[in-house]
């Protein structure tokens, strides 16, 4: 019966609905190889990391990248899209819940042609905290991608300017309390 009402989702929505969903498709796609086919100029690199401007990014976002890092010997990897700066804190949470609007109950094709859903659920950023992260699930959770989460974060840095990313990693996220943002400008949830 699942497969048959998955069937029937794909062909009323269409696995390229919007811009957002098309380009995260590429990128969900590009996963299970480090973003090896993302990765475009090195922006910076240490002893067991380093940074990619990404090749590909939404439309209208300021940067996108892609982070690699070997440490505990295993190469860890993940893409990260800043889609929107802003001083106004009702502005950023508007644009923060119609990217949720775009991406919630999506549908997914990978590479190796298997369809998934994602999954998560709205959490409204209230001005008074500094950060907000929705986290997206694959589901059917299975195989390569059962870890493969989406973070969409609202955050803001020290200057008091609101940061929207996207974030794909299978990285668990770093202590949310530590939110000052540093000079490299990577959300807490990417750690690299």
């Amino acid at each position: 019966m699942a497969p048959v009402i998955l069937t029937a989702s794909l062909s009323a929505q269409g696995v390229f609905s919007n811009k957002t969903q098309a380009i995260l498709e590429k990128v969900i796609q590009d996963y299970p190889n480090h973003f090896y086919h993302l990765r475009g100029e090195l922006i910076d690199q240490a002893v067991q990391s380093a940074r990619y401007r990404s090749t590909i990014q939404l439309p209208g976002s300021a940067s996108s990248t892609v982070f690699v890092s070997t440490a505990a010997h295993a190469e860890e990897s993940g893409w990260t899209c800043t889609i929107q700066e802003s001083t106004d804190f009702e502005a950023a949470k508007e644009h923060f819940r119609q990217i949720y609007g775009q991406l919630s109950n999506s549908i997914i094709s990978s590479g190796d042609q298997k369809t998934f859903i994602l999954s998560g659920q709205y959490e409204a950023p209230a001005d008074g905290r500094k950060f907000t992260r929705i986290v997206f699930s694959l589901l059917p959770g299975v195989g390569g991608m059962k870890r493969l989460k989406v973070n969409l974060c609202l955050l803001q840095d020290s200057g008091g300017t609101w940061r929207i990313e996207l974030i794909v990693t299978d990285r668990e996220p770093k202590d949310e309390g530590r939110v000052a943002i540093a000079a490299s400008r990577d959300c807490p949830v990417m750690g690299f």
